[in-house]
């Protein structure tokens, strides 16, 4: 899933590119972190000039691209990320480093105007277009915010647009279109991470289209609040239902390249936008294909079927069959990334509505058991990971997770002062009821990994586990909360406060029922302060009321594994995957 989640953290972890490992990227590889059309001091982006090919790349992945509106609720995740970063441009950019750049292809500036109210000025570079020739300008911008706002509400007082979030976006009161390449945007209440919002995730789409779809005939006279409810509730259903999968004509592309083929469950095709504001492109055609199984893809790489394999989902035997090709010319590649995984536990079900419940399921994991089977073999420093705000190394990480060590007898304890009762079965019961929970996940290998690991441990404490496996879990269920306990990744962009959609009570991206008004509170004080240190404090507040919760159990961060061959740099960038910068990629054999 992806989420804007955390400040940066610099790359670290992966292989030298020669079949032994350590605990970072060789030097070579590292700087592949660095795009080529990096300028001033890392703080802008323009595209370069590099050589045009009729070349076709195949790129694998561990999950289908299936939506256009990344930005919905129920079709947000990272592998739709992961395609629309090169079709959908934005104001700011991420470098493999994330490091937040200028988009200058498509923008003049980015300037914060006043600080008292916050007021940024959004300055369009002039003749931006889509790749049907219609403008990229203001309307672009105003529907982003309409859509994102969380002050449009359906009768029943719900988002009428269904974001997947709606932080910053929240705390704009207006934004105004000066002019056709100049937004104006007034907040109510502060907020820092301003350069998350308007593209970094992908949600700057095509206002044109939607108002041919829908009859209206300018899009920055429809107002969250006030305003006709009948127009809004059909611009709100039109942009979170018709951006699904791939029509041509509603899906124009505003980024190097163009989606001209989708198959369902399978790939979809990138081709170069002749009408994209910056340089062209060197591919002529990118294919992104979803290959669950990673040791597949390390597979279809060895046969040439793609050029690279591009995994946020780490497997150790994947990665023992990728440092074996170096001799073919493979360069494999791993870092620490902005992921996490994490099982959240549903506060609807029966049993983890229960906090002894909660605490004891925690108790009875053993996390280090999980790191060192599952991501050592990548990366051989991984650690659990403490916490749901930070990530280790960062400034402000506290691990409040440091009890939980696979304790079963603490959790048999815990269960049993809450009236609970072993049978002769070895199950814990309650009023005539077994204590059984489903985690329920995709059908990534090291995730049922995962799960049987958890099983056999958790069964000593008398909780039953059942493994729910689905590979559409991510598409149709996590956002409809249809589960105990959920068991993915969050995938960070460098931007905090967007944390909020996640935790927050009726949050866009809650699926849990999880609501604790002082969490609320921290998370607004957090999103809202200016002063780096308070804001920082407020964060650490919100981590340890979280945990004190046992609502959610972080497991490891999750480092990302690529391996390529045949181009001349490849490096997969935490938040927007391996095709960040391949409108860079240049052939090399």
């Amino acid at each position: 899933m992806a989420v804007g989640a955390s400040l940066v953290l610099s790359a670290c972890g992966g292989s030298t590119g020669d079949g032994g490992t350590n605990t970072g990227p060789s030097d070579d590889v590292a700087a592949m972190a660095v795009a080529k059309g990096e300028n001033g001091e890392a703080t802008e982006y323009t595209s370069p000039e590099v050589a045009q090919s009729g070349d076709t790349f195949t790129v694998s992945t561990d999950n289908p691209f299936t939506a256009y509106n990344n930005a919905a609720s129920d079709a947000n995740n990272s592998y739709n990320t992961f395609a629309l970063t090169q079709v959908l441009s934005g104001a700011y950019k991420l470098d493999g480093n994330n490091k937040v750049l200028l988009d200058k292809d498509v923008m003049e500036s980015v300037e914060l105007t006043s600080e008292s109210p916050q007021v940024v000025t959004w300055k369009i570079k002039p003749g931006v277009k889509w790749s049907d020739d219609a403008p990229w300008d203001c309307d672009d911008f105003y529907l982003a915010w309409l859509a994102q706002t969380g002050k449009s509400k359906s009768a029943d007082g719900k988002d009428l647009f269904t974001a997947a979030g709606t932080n910053g976006y929240e705390q704009i009161d207006k934004v105004e279109c000066k002019s056709d390449t100049e937004v104006v945007t007034t907040f109510g209440t502060p907020y820092p991470d301003y350069k998350g919002l308007f593209g970094v995730s992908a949600d700057v789409l095509p206002a044109h289209v939607l108002e041919q779809g829908t009859g209206v005939a300018d899009i920055t006279q429809v107002q969250p609040t006030g305003g006709d409810p009948a127009v809004l509730a059909k611009v709100a259903e039109f942009w979170k239902t018709k951006w699904n999968g791939f029509t041509k004509e509603l899906m124009p592309s505003s980024g190097p390249y163009a989606i001209t083929g989708f198959e369902q469950n399978n790939s979809v095709t990138l081709e170069r936008n002749p009408k994209y504001a910056g340089k062209p492109g060197g591919p002529a055609k990118l294919i992104l294909r979803g290959i669950s199984d990673q040791v597949a893809q390390a597979q279809a790489l060895e046969n040439g079927e793609v050029q690279v394999a591009s995994m946020a989902q780490p497997d150790a035997n994947a990665a023992d069959r990728l440092r074996g090709l170096s001799a073919q010319g493979v360069t494999f590649g791993a870092s620490n990334g902005l992921s996490f995984e994490h099982m959240d536990l549903n506060y609807k079900n029966k049993f983890l509505a229960d906090a002894a419940v909660r605490k004891a399921f925690m108790q009875c994991v053993n996390r280090d058991e999980l790191a060192e089977k599952l991501i050592r073999p990548v990366l051989d420093d991984a650690k659990p990971l403490g916490s749901l705000v930070f990530f280790q190394g960062e400034d402000g990480y506290v691990d409040n997770y440091a009890d939980y060590k696979g304790d079963t007898e603490a959790a048999k304890k815990t269960l049993t002062d809450a009236g609970y009762t072993i049978g002769a079965d070895g199950f814990a019961a309650k009023d005539g009821a077994k204590l059984s929970l489903k985690i329920s996940h995709t059908d990534i290998p090291r995730r049922k990994q995962t799960v049987e690991l958890v099983q056999s441990q958790c069964k000593a404490a008398g909780i039953e586990i059942i493994d729910d496996v689905d590979p559409n879990f991510l598409d149709t269920r996590v956002s409809a909360g249809d589960y105990d306990i959920a068991l993915f990744a969050w995938s960070a962009a460098p931007f905090k406060s967007t944390q909020k959609s996640i935790y927050s009570t009726g949050g866009g991206q809650n699926w849990s029922a999880y609501s604790n008004p002082k969490v609320d509170a921290a998370y607004q004080d957090a999103a809202s302060n200016l002063d780096e240190e308070a804001s920082k404090k407020a964060f650490q507040e919100v981590d340890r009321l979280m945990a004190a919760d046992n609502y959610s159990l972080p497991l490891f961060s999750l480092p990302n594994m690529w391996a390529f061959k045949g181009i001349d740099r490849v490096f997969f960038q935490s938040y927007n995957g391996a095709l960040w910068n391949a409108n860079e990629w240049v052939k090399t054999s």
